[in-house]
């Protein structure tokens, strides 16, 4: 028996091309994407500029909030707020939270969900069921719209000075265009 002559195997030239020609036209396609998602990125950070320190810099520089345009159009500049706790702050956050008297603001989580309000409940039963040797998971968080509702109160309405390293805060003015359609 020919072992050279059995293992020969017929390719089809034409399907290997078809082959090459896609995956080409795939990395192609692929730059194509990098390169758009690029711009976008660079669009965004102009928007960025624009909506949060060059046209709120020159309306308070006019002495002006808001616009009203001839075409029935306005342009307002309203004071915007951010937060999200870094995974690396939240036990930090959450004493921060409970020795300011806003400990209401964490939800506690022991395989049912306890809401605003109820931290002292989700402790006592997660101890309860700990002494009763029962293996417990807990988790702890602030829903993300409470964070920033706080913070907004916090800081516009009270005054108050929120830790930015334990909230990840950012506040800005930023630019809102309604048009007349």
């Amino acid at each position: 028996m020919d072992l050279e002559a059995e293992s020969i195997v017929s390719i089809d030239t034409g399907m290997s091309s078809d082959i090459a020609e896609s995956c080409n036209k795939l990395l192609e396609t692929q730059k194509k994407i990098l390169t758009a998602e690029e711009e976008l990125k660079k669009l965004k950070d102009v928007e960025t500029t624009l909506s949060e320190q060059t046209i709120p810099n020159l309306m308070q520089q006019a002495g002006i909030s808001m616009l009203k345009l001839a075409d029935g159009s306005s342009v307002e500049v309203k004071p915007f707020f951010s937060a999200r706790i870094p995974a690396s702050k939240s036990e930090e956050a959450f004493e921060w939270l409970r020795n300011e008297g806003h400990g209401d603001l964490i939800k506690n989580q022991i395989t049912m969900e306890f809401g605003m309000r109820q931290d002292n409940e989700a402790k006592a039963l997660l101890d309860e069921l700990k002494q009763r040797g029962l293996t417990v998971q807990q988790k702890t968080s602030v829903h993300p719209s409470s964070l920033r509702g706080f913070v907004r109160e916090q800081i516009s309405e009270l005054g108050k000075d929120v830790p930015a390293e334990l909230f990840g805060t950012y506040v800005a003015n930023k630019t809102k265009i309604t048009t007349k359609d």
